[in-house]
Order: C-alpha cells, then sequence, then structure tokens
C-alpha cells in the first residue's frame, strides 16, 4: 500500500475523524516507529510502519462498525470524563468507539457510535446537509409565534441559525428537524422566543431512527441501515 498522511490512516483504522487526528498530532498523541509524530504532513506506510496513539497500536484491520444507541437522560456523550457517566458505559462491544457528534447530559435520544473515522466529518458538517429531529416539550404550551420564529432561523451568538422544519403534536411539544448542529441549539432556540425545554429527545439523525430502541439500549445498524448512511455519504465504495 502506498504511504498516507498520517490523519488519514487515523481516520481510517477508526481512530478519530482526521480533524480530529490533526489535533492528537499537534498535541504529540502520535508516534510513528517510536519516535512522536508532530507534523501534520508526515506520511505512514500501512504496511511497514508502526503507529501508536497514547503509547496502544492502532492497524487498519479492524473491523468496523456501526452503532445506533438510544442514550438516557445523565449519560456524558464523551469518551472521558472522570466523575461522570458516559455512553460508553452502556455499550458492551470489543471494538473502540466513538460517538458521532453529541447529546447534552440531560438530552435523550438517538447517538450513532462506530470506529470508522470516516464518517464523523461528513455526518456532522452542514454543508453535507443531513438532518437531525428532535422531540421537544416545554414547560407550558409553546405558541405558534415561537415556532414559526424558530422555524424562519434566530440570531444565537451574532449568527442565524439556519431556516427549520417544525410541526406541533401537542400544546406543549414539537418536532423540529435541523441541518446543522450547534452547540445546545434546541435548547438556545426555544430561549430565544421566551420558553423553557423540559425534555429534549433526538429520535432520527440522516437516515437511521430510534426503531427497536429502548432507552438505554443500543444495537448495530442493519445492514440496510448501514448501506443506506454510507450511500448517502457517498461512502459505500470507500470514498
Amino acid at each position: 500500500m502506498a504511504s498516507i498522511r498520517l490523519q488519514k490512516y487515523l481516520s481510517m483504522a477508526g481512530v478519530c475523524s482526521r480533524r480530529k487526528g490533526e489535533e492528537y498530532i499537534r498535541a504529540g498523541r502520535i508516534r510513528v516507529n517510536g519516535k512522536p509524530a508532530t507534523e501534520l504532513g508526515t506520511c505512514v506506510d500501512p504496511e511497514i510502519d508502526r503507529v501508536e496513539v497514547d503509547g496502544k497500536a492502532v492497524a487498519l484491520n479492524q473491523e468496523l462498525v456501526y452503532i445506533a444507541l438510544n442514550k438516557p437522560k445523565g449519560y456524558i456523550s464523551s469518551c472521558k470524563q472522570k466523575k461522570d457517566k458516559t455512553v460508553l458505559d452502556l455499550i458492551t462491544i470489543s471494538q473502540r468507539v466513538y460517538p458521532v457528534g453529541r447529546l447534552d447530559k440531560d438530552s435523550t435520544g438517538l447517538l450513532i457510535m462506530t470506529n470508522d473515522g470516516r464518517i464523523h466529518h461528513r455526518l456532522l458538517h452542514p454543508s453535507f446537509d443531513h438532518e437531525k429531529e428532535y422531540e421537544v416539550a416545554t414547560a407550558g404550551a409553546i405558541t405558534d409565534v415561537a415556532l414559526k420564529k424558530m422555524e424562519n432561523g434566530l440570531f444565537l451568538m451574532g449568527k442565524k441559525t439556519r431556516p427549520a422544519k417544525i410541526k406541533r403534536i401537542a400544546p406543549d411539544r414539537f418536532r423540529i428537524v435541523l441541518k446543522e448542529g450547534r452547540n445546545r441549539q434546541v435548547r438556545r432556540m426555544v430561549e430565544k422566543v421566551g420558553f423553557t425545554v423540559i425534555h429534549l429527545k433526538r429520535i432520527r439523525f440522516s437516515t437511521i431512527t430510534l426503531s427497536g430502541l429502548d432507552e438505554g439500549q443500543w444495537r448495530l445498524l442493519t445492514d440496510r441501515e448501514k448501506n443506506d448512511m454510507l450511500q448517502t455519504l457517498s461512502m459505500k465504495n470507500g470514498e
């Protein structure tokens, strides 16, 4: 195999996305053949070179897995957290997987987890237009005017949110579909129009839903779900 950039190798090995790999390289967490690799232009030959992350060897021959998790309230969408429970505490699988994006500690619902580092950027970046759908409950009935404002877009931290799709399902409940994912975006949008979220649940991420999952449960994506997702990401043929 020809030499490839180190950050691409890390992504192909399922360690992390290329962007996160660049952070690892800059932070001195990567060693190649026993020596620190801190240059972003570093290339490696997967058939010859030994690559380590935090002292542990990584290789390209691991099986890629794709998981749907129904995250309960109280868990952190992170791989490392000293005091809090993390979503990894809910997964019993030998492969090292990572959450794609985040749900805050008080939110519940669908979280995609995988060791395929290629998909993180493509699923999360707004330029790819992947939808994320949430079910939201507010403290008291929310007005049609407030929902329309959120649907049209609001200014949060100096930048307007993209137009959203909103459907009311009860006086104090609605569903919202976003094509972006800023930090605590739904909660901040609701607060911006004068209301408070008391429950937030993600029910869909791109083509994947919570089908067949009770809260706290996880499952491997079906072949059809995996193929549909990779096709949507234009990655079915390893692109």
